[in-house]
């Protein structure tokens, strides 16, 4: 009778807050593209922020003039802080006008948005996962790109000791805020992306990956890379360092770990 009871006892209520996404748009001196790409993600969905990272005047008055239109939220950094500071402040942005989801979408233009009801759907049926985006690349795309994006994609796999990312860097992804509230200790530049998505593997965070179409923009359409290759190789090569010596030490202490969770 009492293994009866069990199976006809209802089931414990979801406690979560209701499902509210936004999307994300970090931006520094993107001025050909910003307002192009906001009007692009409102054909999908009407809340948008966007976190100006400290562009200059020309970037900063195209921001502005998106929020005196009434076209998105936005945030005015004071200073650059890079890609991931600025994300990190939408993250807190987000939390404060209670979003639970925010997708990421990068100013330059680069991503397919229509892609963006997809990404929702999956959010909004798997809430606690987090919706990464893989690259299908058009014609457009640099080789040395492709080949520096295979090396960084390697040692995430070694970092994670998996094959749960399919690409560690594209910025067009869905986070669960309640997942990522420990994202200030990731990069503030460009090894934000990659070092946030090893942590939420880490973190045992689900992980669902999905096709977005990527072009790369010309300087007359606009296209603008703040990727700077020296400083930046440099950062991701010791960001790499770092995430491969902490997964090695993760692993070997993972019998440790499960003698004490019993």
């Amino acid at each position: 009778m009492a293994s009866q009871a069990l199976t006809t006892s209802p089931s414990a209520p979801d406690l979560r807050p209701a499902f509210r996404a936004c999307v994300l748009i970090p931006t520094y001196d993107n001025p050909a593209t910003v307002a192009a790409v906001v009007a692009a993600v409102r054909h999908f969905v009407d809340d948008v922020l966007v976190i100006d990272d400290g562009s200059g005047p020309e970037g900063r008055e195209a921001v502005a003039a998106l929020g005196r239109a009434g076209l998105a939220e936005v945030f005015h950094r004071p200073e650059n802080g890079g890609k991931g500071a600025a994300v990190k402040t939408g993250f807190v942005r987000a939390r404060e006008l209670g979003y639970t989801h925010v997708l990421q979408v990068d100013a330059d233009g680069q991503h397919d948005v229509s892609q963006i009801p997809v990404f929702l759907a999956a959010a909004r049926e798997t809430q606690d996962a987090a919706i990464i985006g893989y690259p299908i690349y058009s014609e457009t795309a640099p080789r040395g790109r492709l080949f520096a994006r295979k090396i960084t994609n390697f040692w995430v796999s070694v970092e994670t000791f998996s094959r749960r990312i399919k690409d560690a860097m594209i910025g067009f992804r869905v986070y669960p805020l309640a997942a990522v509230r420990g994202a200030a200790r990731c990069g503030d530049r460009m090894d934000f992306d990659i070092e946030v998505v090893v942590r939420l593997v880490w973190d045992d965070v689900q992980i669902v990956n999905l096709p977005v179409k990527v072009r790369y923009l010309t300087a007359e359409e606009g296209g603008v890379s703040h990727f700077r290759m020296f400083r930046d190789n440099v950062r991701i090569t010791w960001l790499h360092t770092r995430l491969t010596t902490i997964g090695i030490l993760r692993q070997l202490a993972r019998p440790f770990r499960r003698k004490t969770k019993r």
